[in-house]
């Protein structure tokens, strides 16, 4: 396979990273990866490796204030600094790819970038696929919890909020281990703001589902610690899209393509890509 890699400027000027793993011959389709909070595109080796060699192209972009890309560290000014970013990166890929069906691969806050962002581009788009299905306000947050992260985001906006508990990544301690010490990975507290803008997407998402209408593939490990799985049972519920299939991996933690059995959610994906 080809690996090509670059920066591009995104929104507000800040300089974003992107890469990309080409299949030695003619293009199926692509694959437009959106990773999660703290972590960046280079760590989806698992699906590079299962689909590049079939023919599909595998893109990825490090999300503002993540990786390799400019901004404070998991912060952002609005949640459209990520969904903005992310059409700008999808516009360089069909100049690339014209003609090539494109489906996002997003994974946690992904999930939630990618939904947000189907709900303003999805004809552009094949389908989707969505991990880690972050798209439900957590039931232990209350209304004066909203209220007062709202609070602070406007107060001390880049103020530390809470870290992710890395152990609940993967049941593989290799996994864990290289997430720990991979230096683009970030390992403190994510920032008020962005907690915030979270919450507003989780909210405009959760009212708006029935408005998804492409194909959704929904992939959920049953015992996610970082993510409640009924989010992902709530999205199939109410999405408006008529082709739409929901696969629970009882026993999985968060990172599904990062599992002891991850083969077979990579096998589930091709064939539902297929």
């Amino acid at each position: 396979m080809n690996h090509k890699e670059g920066f591009f400027t995104g929104v507000r000027e800040k300089e974003i990273y992107y890469q990309a793993w080409l299949p030695e011959g003619e293009v199926k389709a692509v694959l437009l990866i959106v990773h999660g909070m703290a972590e960046h595109s280079g760590r989806y080796g698992n699906v590079v490796d299962h689909f590049v060699p079939q023919g599909y192209a595998v893109y990825g972009l490090d999300h503002v204030g993540h990786g390799k890309s400019e901004g404070t560290r998991v912060y952002v000014d609005g949640f459209e600094d990520f969904t903005d970013t992310l059409k700008m990166y999808y516009d360089m890929i069909r100049e690339w790819q014209p003609e090539k069906p494109i489906f996002l691969v997003g994974h946690s806050m992904g999930s939630l970038i990618s939904s947000t962002y189907l709900l303003d581009h999805q004809d552009d788009l094949a389908g989707a696929i969505l991990s880690g299905v972050l798209v439900k306000v957590p039931e232990d947050i209350s209304p004066v919890v909203v209220f007062m992260g709202n609070v602070l985001s406007s107060l001390a906006p880049k103020m530390g909020l809470m870290k992710l508990d890395a152990t609940a990544v993967s049941q593989d301690p290799a996994v864990v281990d290289a997430y720990v010490n991979d230096p683009l990975v970030y390992t403190g507290k994510y920032t008020t703001r962005l907690g915030a803008e979270l919450i507003k997407a989780m909210e405009r998402v959760s009212a708006h589902m029935s408005a998804i209408r492409i194909p959704l593939l929904l992939l959920q490990g049953g015992a996610d610690k970082l993510v409640d799985p009924s989010g992902a049972k709530m999205l199939y519920a109410k999405a408006g899209s008529e082709d739409k299939t929901l696969k629970i991996y009882e026993g999985f933690y968060h990172e599904v393509y990062n599992e002891p059995g991850r083969d077979q959610v990579l096998e589930d994906m091709e064939a539902w890509l297929e």
